[in-house]
């Protein structure tokens, strides 16, 4: 199992409590990131979004692919795997930004693409917004440029979104065959563009036996495409680690309070309005993002590490956190969860 965890490019992630004492902030994400490495954490994941959709519109929040950059400069072990929008970046600039991150992280760079939901974002932005089967249609020609441009010279493209005359890419990633493509979603023409042009599939917070399920049918759907290798499997989940099982019930009460506030609740139910998930959504999954509670990391450091077992049982390769504040929490997770796993791992 590697663990990995959002970077709270938005200054939190829980939408009832107000001030998390994480603050959206280069400093923060900066120490953060540079911590996280050396306790134990694997991965992070740099979200994508122009505004704020946890705190509000009106609150800070940073943007990922400059984040990125500056975190590759400063960190030395720590994959960045940064969301990427393909109606907000054309493929084959993206490809060389993304290229040249890869070389100043020496291969640390990996891509989370995300096909966008957010349509009062994508009007303030001046971006076109598409209907949901077209922004799918138009994100695996986006895959075949970039998978195009990064693996072959003079690469031409000609499709209903994109075309590309003679690209010229240099250098090219460190990373080979490429930068690995992760990419998450529910709906039958996600899933199938996923088993078809991507590495991993990240999928929303869910108790591991659902997880079960949508890992077979990934890997059902991949199989049909004989030459490509396995794909890899991550989730989302929202961690709350206590010394006790009340203690931890009782974090879990604070901040599922939807008395305390709720900003964030009209750019919700517009998400909700631009996705096609396969579930109702409950009021703890409105307060914690990513259905992250669902996961069911919640408890005592034996309880986290043996739910974590069951996700790897189910065939779950990367966990990827959220917890708040996100620096205390991670350094609890690490010396109670982690450093316990390594040990079973170790003595086995």
């Amino acid at each position: 199992m590697r663990y990995g965890y959002w970077l709270p490019v938005f200054g939190g992630w829980l939408r009832n409590v107000e001030n998390e004492n994480m603050q959206a902030s280069w400093a923060y994400v900066k120490r953060l990131a540079q911590r996280s490495e050396q306790i134990g954490f694997d991965v992070t994941l740099i979200a994508e979004l122009n505004l704020n959709d946890i705190k509000g519109v009106e609150a800070d929040s940073l943007d990922a692919w400059s984040t990125a950059a500056a975190l590759a400069a400063v960190t030395e072990k720590i994959e960045l795997m940064v969301a990427v929008r393909p109606t907000f970046h054309l493929p084959a600039l993206l490809a060389k930004q993304a290229a040249n991150i890869d070389h100043v992280s020496n291969g640390r760079l990996t891509l989370n693409v995300v096909s966008s939901w957010w349509a009062d974002e994508a009007r303030k932005y001046g971006v076109a917004f598409e209907q949901h089967d077209d922004r799918y249609a138009r994100t695996s020609e986006w895959l075949d440029v970039l998978d195009g441009v990064w693996k072959q010279d003079h690469f031409s493209y000609l499709g209903k979104y994109y075309r590309v005359e003679d690209n010229v890419l240099e250098p090219k990633p460190v990373s080979k065959p490429r930068p690995t493509l992760y990419a998450g979603g529910e709906s039958p023409a996600a899933k199938e563009l996923i088993a078809e042009k991507c590495d991993a599939y990240l999928m929303h917070g869910d108790p591991p036996e659902r997880v079960h399920e949508k890992i077979v049918d990934l890997r059902a759907r991949r199989a049909r495409h004989r030459l490509l290798p396995p794909l890899k499997f991550g989730v989302a989940g929202y961690a709350i680690v206590r010394e006790t099982a009340r203690e931890a019930q009782d974090e879990l009460r604070r901040i599922t309070d939807v008395r305390q506030s709720a900003a964030g609740y009209a750019n919700y139910q517009q998400w909700l309005a631009g996705t096609q998930l396969e579930q109702r959504v409950s009021l703890e999954d409105y307060s914690v993002s990513n259905r992250g509670l669902r996961s069911g990391l919640v408890g005592t450091p034996a309880q986290v590490a043996e739910r974590l077992g069951q996700f790897e049982a189910a065939g779950v390769d990367l966990v990827l956190l959220q917890c708040s504040p996100q620096l205390d929490e991670m350094e609890r997770f690490a010396a109670t969860v982690i450093r316990r796993n390594s040990s079973v791992t170790a003595s086995a």
